[in-house]
């Protein structure tokens, strides 16, 4: 009976105490956050992520920390680089945004931040996944869009290549008049889905970002890929060059206007010496 009643009391003293701990780790938490973020910011990644794993530790419901560490983890990946050592950080990075994830489904970043370490790791079908989870979280990303786009591009080029390297043929960037009907037949069977899909969200990009210059280099090479099915059709054939030729125009243009602004926009930034 006593110890029942003794319950509150002790209780209100644990809760002060707690109040007061805890205030003690968050700063601390705090602390070990800054300081990794110096680290990083001097490209010291490992030290980060010790000072970014200890703010974890010490407040553990502090979303920013562990988008730091995984962060940080990320920056350490090489992409292209098929060792057991590059694969397991970039998998733990990956198991760090997924935890952000799981309080917060929608967290652009994290999303982001995974559909590029598997571009890193030569994952396409999962960094597609990725890219199309960012696009449902924020319809506006135009980078989104534009991965997708340039992962469609590579396997179509890839299909491309292999199928024309049957035929004795190289790529010539002009729809490839002299390929056999039946090669053609079998690359348009492997390439007009991926091909659309491609064009279908490189133009979101543009859609979304009309100066994106990237998706116009994009948007010319898969025309490229989309005169090689025309299959005999000289009229279809051209007519995809023709557009590949445009976009290749419209890009180069709009590279410099975007270069030019950028140059009109550092004009404001005055150096001032010291009296």
């Amino acid at each position: 009976m006593n110890r029942i009643a003794r319950v509150p009391v002790l209780a209100a003293v644990s809760v002060t105490l707690l109040a007061s701990l805890t205030g003690c780790k968050q700063l601390e938490a705090r602390d070990q956050l800054n300081k990794g973020v110096e680290a990083y910011k001097a490209a010291k990644y490992e030290a980060a992520i010790d000072h970014f794993q200890r703010a974890v530790s010490l407040d553990p419901n502090y979303p920013m920390t562990r988008v730091y560490l995984a962060t940080a983890y990320a920056q350490q990946v090489v992409p292209d680089l098929k060792t057991p050592k590059n694969e397991k950080i970039a998998q733990t990075a990956i198991d760090q945004f997924n935890q952000v994830l799981e309080k917060n489904p929608n967290d652009v970043t994290s999303l982001a931040q995974i559909a590029n370490l598997y571009m890193d790791l030569d994952e396409f079908n999962k960094a597609k996944e990725w890219n199309q989870k960012v696009l449902a979280a924020d319809p506006k990303n135009s980078q989104a869009a534009y991965t997708i786009g340039v992962i469609d591009w590579r396997q179509a080029y890839k299909n491309s290549i292999g199928v024309l390297k049957g035929a004795n043929l190289t790529d010539n960037g002009k729809g490839n008049a002299k390929l056999p009907k039946q090669y053609c037949e079998t690359l348009k069977q492997e390439n007009q889905d991926i091909v659309n899909n491609g064009i279908e969200y490189l133009q979101k990009a543009l859609d979304i970002n009309p100066n994106y210059d990237d998706a116009m280099s994009y948007m010319n090479l898969m025309y490229r890929q989309k005169a090689n099915l025309a299959c005999g059709d000289t009229k279809e054939r051209l007519a995809d060059v023709q557009t590949a030729d445009n976009w290749a125009a419209k890009q180069l243009a709009t590279r410099r206007a975007n270069e030019l602004n950028q140059n009109k926009g550092n004009e404001g930034i005055v150096i001032q010496s010291g009296k």
